[in-house]
């Protein structure tokens, strides 16, 4: 069964790699069917309605998505083409006799700027009409959606991402504010690609005011901060009680955790790089080198580490045993490059 998602456009990668986390995290058996520019379209297996089911749980976990659409058909972007296929597809698999639709369309980027959206929405409301269902524009049973890319994606509506709840916890809203924190949609992508489950333990060794804890924290995970400024570690402790996390702070520094051998589950971080944080180290090499290390230690064998850094991290990741399962970068603007590093302990 093929599912798209409507992808939020901030970032190259980081939303697909967010939703193959999800759903290897969901237990999906799955195969990326088509790679499309903002759009992800996924071949599931199993029973469409218990799918449906268990993605809507998903949509609750992503950031950087917009919506989970089940495919009715794919074909190029022509507005013909389109209403062929909206005539031609079995609409039975998603929506019954008696409930009422709306269609919605969304262009992306320049993709399919011949076919104007209100015009062609219109059309497919006509030909899903003239099939014997009703329409209701304002609160229909079923939300059909047309995504206009490199190619025509049709279908209904799974779920939806509430990304407005992102904004909500933008950094300067939360009790304790300081500046170049990463902003709450980056900090949830980088919770879900460490693949941690409820009920399981995450670590940000260099947790600052909690911005990754506070996303992880509410996915019922249990979350071990650890920060060398008290100030900011006591900022944090306000953030994460503010949303209720289930959280353990320490004052300390990241080159000695002062946590056992593999005993935590995954872990999420943004590392200092040198420039806007006071670093109580010998050197950036130093931090880096020895953190990593630690990482390696208290993590469980089996388990991710995933860092964000303005400086690549692959030597220390690999010099402290990390194998390395992805690398990708994302430019925030001239002057700044993250990149995103995704580390397993074998």
């Amino acid at each position: 069964m093929l599912y798209a998602f409507e992808l939020s456009g901030e970032h190259d990668e980081l939303p697909r790699k967010e939703i193959l986390s999800c759903l290897r995290l969901a237990g999906f058996s799955f195969r990326e069917h088509a790679r499309l520019d903002q759009c992800l379209v996924v071949d599931i297996d199993g029973y469409a309605p218990d799918i449906d089911m268990r993605l809507k749980a998903v949509a609750e976990r992503l950031a950087m998505s917009h919506h989970i659409v089940r495919v009715a058909g794919i074909c190029d972007v022509k507005a013909e083409d389109i209403i062929s296929l909206a005539e031609d597809c079995d609409l039975s698999e998603h929506i019954a006799y008696g409930s009422t639709y709306v269609v919605r369309s969304k262009r992306i980027k320049h993709y399919g700027e011949g076919v104007k959206r209100e015009d062609i929405e219109g059309r497919i409301g006509g030909v899903i009409f003239r099939k014997g269902y009703q329409a209701n524009l304002s609160s229909p049973d079923i939300k059909f959606r047309l995504i206009m890319t490199d190619r025509a994606v049709f279908g209904s509506v799974v779920a939806s991402v509430d990304r407005s709840a992102y904004e909500h916890r933008a950094p300067h809203k939360k009790p304790f504010f300081y500046p170049g924190v990463l902003m709450p949609r980056v900090a949830r992508a980088l919770v879900n690609i460490s693949e941690v489950k409820p009920g399981e333990a995450l670590l940000d060794p260099f947790s600052g005011t909690a911005g990754i804890l506070v996303e992880a924290g509410m996915l019922s995970v249990h979350v071990i901060g650890l920060e060398v400024r008290q100030m900011i570690s006591h900022g944090a402790r306000m953030n994460l009680e503010m949303f209720g996390a289930d959280h353990s702070l320490l004052v300390g520094d990241a080159c000695r955790v002062p946590l056992k051998d593999c005993s935590v589950d995954a872990i999420a971080t943004d590392p200092p790089y040198g420039r806007s944080a006071a670093i109580r180290a010998e050197s950036l090499h130093h931090l880096y080198s020895d953190s990593f290390s630690e990482m390696y230690r208290v993590l469980k064998k089996g388990k991710l580490a995933v860092a964000v850094s303005e400086i690549p991290v692959l030597e220390y990741a690999t010099k402290a045993g990390f194998s390395v399962v992805d690398v990708f970068t994302q430019r925030v603007h001239k002057s700044l490059t993250r990149t995103f590093t995704v580390l397993r302990k074998d």
